[in-house]
């Protein structure tokens, strides 16, 4: 017999209460696994089809790892020194660059920059703030990072714990769907089905559009010759990850240093533009629709939202959580929805069905 409702209630109110109090005490203890678990999801349908073409799990792990590993070996080795330096000449030219964009601003809206003027007060100071405080703001935010997850045990243990949980993933799959509630299981069933589809069809679709978009943005500005285009097409790559986004900054962070570096170059300022809009027309009509679906189910408010809420309560590793806490989030509110419209309390009188000409009805003289 079912436990009533209310105790349910109870019961799945405890377990959340647990673990957001254990995902807020041992928040940086935790990190690594979550990754690690996190990289395991996402390439369980790599082992998955690796298996179908011969491989057993373990081989098929093995495989996915050593390939993991030499990307983000040649990554460290080629990618990293480069976008260090360019972050780093980017702190330094930030007063030069807005030194011409008050220039530009003086020449053609001269009374915006009145001497003693709120903007041209701002233009100067902005430019030496982050000369002064972008380096130290770059190294605290590395040593913070390092304090906080321990970089030597992160680069342990997290491959550590993506090998084990994508070697054994389907039978942690079946062990923890022995343990759910018989009575339950086919609406918890379902429920899964929808929260893996969103998942799949945002983190892994949209994770795979950010490395496209990211890479081509980082590649075509550098070949028009715009200075820190590694780092502007990685920072519009990564904010792709929130629709729209990421184009919008990249945008306008890329053409703003197209026309200091090249005023009176139109023709380069336009290749600029075409490559940000060559990348949206590319996204629009190809990658999203065919890597992420129409029907993931993850508004960019309520992800925009999510993100800001989690990682306000738990830091960093609320990031981490946000989509998947967010995808469940909306599935279950869903299925609420659904099951309130089938309820007498949203359907009302009409939801009763009316006697049939075939109901007795009460007999006379009982």
């Amino acid at each position: 017999m079912a436990l009533p409702v209310r105790q349910q209630l109870i019961y799945w109110g405890i377990a959340a209460a647990v673990f957001f109090l254990l995902l807020l005490k041992l928040g940086t203890v935790l990190m690594p696994f979550i990754v690690g678990g996190a990289v395991a999801y996402f390439l369980d349908p790599v082992a998955d089809r690796l298996e179908r073409a011969g491989f057993s799990r373990l081989w098929a792990t093995i495989v996915i790892c050593l390939v993991a590993l030499l990307i983000v070996v040649l990554i460290i080795l080629i990618v990293v020194p480069v976008l260090v330096s360019q972050a780093a000449d980017l702190i330094e030219e930030a007063p030069t660059i807005f030194q011409n964009l008050q220039g530009f601003i003086s020449t053609h809206f001269p009374s915006a920059v009145d001497e003693g003027s709120p903007l041209r007060q701002s233009l100067n100071s902005i430019g030496e703030a982050i000369q002064q405080r972008g380096g130290q703001l770059l190294e605290s935010v590395l040593s913070s990072a390092a304090g906080v997850v321990n970089v030597l045990v992160f680069i342990v243990v997290v491959p550590v714990v993506s090998f084990y949980l994508l070697k054994d993933w389907d039978r942690l799959v079946a062990e923890i769907d022995s343990l759910l509630p018989r009575d339950h299981a086919p609406t918890i069933h379902r429920l899964a089905r929808e929260i893996d589809r969103t998942l799949a069809g945002f983190v892994r679709g949209q994770g795979t559009v950010c490395l496209i978009l990211g890479a081509f943005y980082a590649i075509a500005l550098s070949l028009v010759g715009l200075n820190f285009g590694l780092v502007v097409g990685l920072i519009a790559g990564l904010l792709t990850f929130i629709p729209y986004l990421g184009a919008l900054i990249g945008g306008v962070l890329a053409i703003g240093l197209a026309l200091f570096q090249f005023w009176g170059e139109w023709w380069w300022i336009a290749a600029v533009y075409a490559i940000f809009q060559a990348g949206q027309f590319v996204e629009g009509n190809f990658l999203t629709p065919n890597l992420v679906g129409s029907s993931v189910g993850l508004h960019p408010v309520w992800l925009i939202f999510s993100l800001s809420a989690f990682g306000a309560l738990f830091g960093f590793v609320g990031l981490l959580v946000a989509v998947p806490l967010a995808a469940i989030v909306g599935v279950l509110t869903r299925f609420a929805i659904e099951q309130y419209r089938q309820s007498l309390l949203y359907r009302g009188l009409e939801g009763i069905p009316e006697a049939t000409s075939d109901d007795p009805g009460p007999q006379a003289g009982a």
